[in-house]
């Protein structure tokens, strides 16, 4: 083999040397590349994985603070159930003590007028009772008509009256605590 030949030997080896060097390396770089992307795809994962266990988070003190709040909404129903039978028995209770002095009255014989008076006397602790609670008997006659205190039901033209002063009451109006519980029933001037 000539010098010649050789040579092109030499030069087709090492063609073929930095051909598979720059394939080793394309791989060597396709292989770091690919090893890039699944790390980069496991970090995409995690952090696709952590917001779904933030949300389910959410979800369970979610329904934790639902459940939280329905027990709180029934214990406070319970409360104001158990309140409201135990402030009805005690106004019942009250209330035994005048029954007791009617069916006492209706059973004693009338001498002198004591009945009237006996009855009296049960109307007054019934009232005094009633008043304790918070009732109040609403002022009406002689005063000026107020819609939201009296309820007219007649009206009557009289002399040397102002309009709107209510004559007469037909039936009494009472208010609880400031809260008209039933408007005064007048009769009232024009």
């Amino acid at each position: 083999m000539s010098k010649k030949e050789k040579d092109e030997v030499i030069e087709e080896v090492s063609e073929e040397i930095k051909d598979m060097e720059s394939k080793e390396a394309d791989e060597i770089e396709e292989v770091e590349v690919e090893e890039i992307e699944e790390e980069e795809i496991e970090e995409e994962e995690s952090q696709v994985e952590e917001p779904e266990e933030e949300k389910d988070d959410m979800n369970t003190k979610l329904l934790r603070l639902q459940a939280d709040f329905i027990n709180y909404k029934n214990r406070a129903d319970k409360e104001k159930t158990r309140i409201y039978s135990s402030a009805i028995e005690d106004v019942v209770c009250e209330m035994l003590t005048v029954l007791d002095n009617f069916e006492r009255a209706l059973d004693a014989p009338d001498d002198n007028g004591s009945f009237k008076e006996g009855v009296q006397m049960i109307f007054d602790q019934f009232k005094q009772t009633l008043n304790k609670r918070g009732l109040e008997e609403i002022d009406a006659l002689g005063v000026g008509f107020d819609p939201a205190l009296h309820h007219g039901v007649m009206s009557e033209d009289v002399e040397d009256t102002e309009a709107d002063i209510v004559l007469e009451v037909l039936q009494k109006g009472y208010k609880m605590k400031e809260k008209i519980i039933r408007p005064s029933m007048v009769k009232v001037s024009r």
